[in-house]
């Protein structure tokens, strides 16, 4: 297939509508597996196969439809799984619903007239292994950012970036139960007949948010209004359309946060006016590999708020340890 136009003025036109079909694609997949998970009541049991397989096919779709899409360029992604577990004896059930659950989507999509063999799958999971690093282009991918979320009916994103010499260049998040218009009851899981959202942006061309399955973009984005609480990195969607002002995470000592948890939404929220530091002040470094450089946290808010969110962090850090020092 051949690869998708520029967007006028964007030069990461290509790139940006593959990323976008995957993703959409892919957030197909999961709404099926979650009503599965729904009106089988499987939330409340100790079985998280269904889980298991929505990450994995997540994951198959945007590699599959990433190499599609974009033929012509080199492939490096860094995403959460692997295929170890999948490729046992005793996994060969649930690599065979995987199999089936992708290539029906691939289908309803009608797209591509392609079907994947499980070693397809498996070869498609493990295009995610990649270290990532400084040079060259790498995407990154979360195929299901809030697990939580995803088994309670409630709030969850696949997350795709795309780092471009160390930088994250683009960023798309599907957020398949985030009301497409504002809304002040975003933890609900009840949202009727309201379409999911589609978080787009890129670099110097600012964020947008469509509904998920192609229509045109409903508005640009803005920061500017008060928090809200929500699983994965939905958040970063609604901050950056002003359904919530601050955006923090304060992880315990030593956890270090992975690329794929942060890359698609820091984009959405900067490239909507937005800004997102670690709780020293500096810029987010994805160039590391899959891991973020620093465990300080991560803060994300508008360029009025964040010198005095900044503050107020470092202040109660200080306490802290001021505090654990006085023990």
């Amino acid at each position: 297939m051949s690869q998708a136009p520029e967007v006028a003025g964007n030069s990461y036109g290509a790139e940006l509508a593959a990323a976008k079909k995957a993703v959409s694609l892919a957030a197909r997949l999961c709404q099926r597996v979650q009503r599965d998970i729904l009106q089988s009541d499987i939330q409340s049991k100790v079985d998280r196969t269904p889980v298991t397989v929505a990450d994995y096919g997540s994951q198959v779709l945007v590699s599959l439809v990433l190499k599609m899409e974009l033929p012509s360029q080199s492939f490096s992604m860094i995403a959460e799984e692997d295929s170890k577990d999948l490729r046992s004896d005793t996994a060969q059930e649930i690599l065979e619903h995987i199999t089936n659950l992708v290539n029906e989507t691939i289908v309803s999509d009608g797209s591509y007239d392609i079907s994947l063999s499980k070693d397809d799958v498996l070869s498609a999971i493990d295009g995610g292994k990649s270290l990532g690093g400084p040079s060259g282009r790498h995407w990154i991918l979360d195929p299901i950012d809030g697990t939580k979320g995803f088994i309670r009916g409630d709030q969850y994103a696949v997350a795709l970036g795309l780092l471009d010499e160390g930088k994250v260049v683009l960023g798309v998040l599907g957020c398949p139960n985030l009301p497409l218009k504002s809304s002040s009851v975003l933890n609900s899981s009840h949202f009727g007949d309201l379409v999911g959202s589609l978080f787009s942006a890129t670099i110097g061309s600012g964020a947008e948010v469509e509904a998920i399955g192609g229509s045109k973009p409903e508005k640009k984005l803005g920061v500017q209004a008060p928090p809200v609480r929500m699983d994965s990195q939905a958040k970063y969607g609604a901050l950056a359309r002003g359904d919530g002002a601050i955006f923090m995470r304060i992880p315990h000592q030593g956890y270090r946060e992975t690329v794929w948890d942060h890359a698609a939404g820091s984009i959405v929220v900067t490239e909507a006016g937005g800004m997102v530091k670690d709780a020293s002040g500096n810029d987010l470094d994805f160039s590391k590999g899959r891991h973020l450089d620093r465990d300080r946290g991560i803060i994300a808010t508008n360029k009025y708020l964040m010198p005095l969110v900044l503050k107020a962090v470092q202040e109660a850090v200080k306490e802290e340890q001021h505090a654990t020092a006085l023990v």
